[in-house]
């Protein structure tokens, strides 16, 4: 199942770091940072907890780049 989010990213370099960052967080079998629409795409398996791992990937993303933004 696929779920698009709202996010703000200053730079297309750290929305690349955030979409490795997403991907490597358990839970997440595939995602991808449009810097130019300011969107996550984030594809979960079936009957996954998406609130947890989406806190998750944000946890992540924020080490990566600690003044990114998921609208969750």
């Amino acid at each position: 199942m696929k779920k698009t989010y709202n996010i703000e990213v200053d730079c297309a370099n750290c929305a690349l770091l955030m979409e490795n960052a997403a991907k490597k967080t358990e839970g997440v079998q595939n995602a991808v940072v449009n810097f130019m629409t300011q969107k996550m795409i984030v594809d979960f398996p079936d009957g996954a907890d998406e609130k947890t791992i989406m806190k998750n990937v944000l946890r992540a993303c924020k080490k990566v780049e600690p003044d990114c933004e998921i609208e969750l």
